[in-house]
């Protein structure tokens, strides 16, 4: 495992952040896509050696990837499998589901992230020379520290593909049952959405109730 180590952290220098070019309609975001993370890392990896291969594994609920490192030297460094549940057991619902999990496995394999624009608004410089006046305060008496929060790129993440699979089974459903069963299903998820963004929630809604109407044909 030398030689792939060494060639791996001299390919680390060289990796790109991943940004976010591609437009997530249901989202109303931008995301970094599959083939923005590849070009990020792809060259870096190659100059030093290195092949990037991600491999499947069976699976019946959605699809599990393996993202491997192979150095011409014949090493080989695996960063583990990655499952991703398929929101249709369909040609469709299985290729969304490949396409993210190959996504993230790559950005968690190789140590990058999306580039975030938003935080850059929130860093801000103090000028130098700048001295506070108020007067010291004694140190306030230790509170207890709330629970950890999920992080808002995180959550963002969850919602997305929440979104999607949404969106991938509205078409797919034949009967108002249907909707009602998937909707109660889902509904820790849907809590998520109305709880992250409520206008992407009154948006779900308005689909559900476009999907009922036209189901039951009016």
């Amino acid at each position: 495992m030398k030689q792939i180590a060494e060639a791996l952290v001299k390919a680390q220098k060289g990796f790109s952040p991943a940004l976010k070019q591609s437009n997530n309609p249901h989202f109303r975001s931008k995301y970094a896509d599959l083939a923005t993370c590849v070009e990020a890392v792809i060259d870096a990896l190659n100059d030093n050696g290195i092949a990037l291969m991600q491999m499947t594994h069976e699976c019946q609920d959605g699809v599990t990837v393996e993202t491997v490192f192979v150095h011409t030297s014949g090493e080989l460094l695996s960063a583990g499998k990655l499952h991703v549940p398929a929101a249709k057991h369909d040609a469709q619902g299985y290729g969304s589901a490949l396409t993210y999990a190959r996504r993230y496995s790559l950005m968690a394999a190789c140590g990058i992230a999306p580039e975030d624009d938003d935080g850059n608004a929130a860093v801000k410089t103090v000028p130098r020379g700048t001295v506070s006046a108020a007067p010291p305060q004694p140190a306030p008496e230790p509170k207890p520290e709330p629970e950890p929060k999920e992080p808002v790129k995180g959550m963002a993440e969850v919602v997305d593909f929440a979104m999607n699979m949404f969106i991938q089974f509205l078409p797919t459903a034949n009967t108002e049952a249907e909707l009602n069963a998937f909707w109660k299903d889902n509904k820790e998820t849907v809590a998520k959405i109305k709880a992250h963004d409520e206008s992407l929630y009154v948006d779900l809604l308005a689909k559900f109730k476009a999907r009922k109407d036209a189901i039951n044909g009016n």
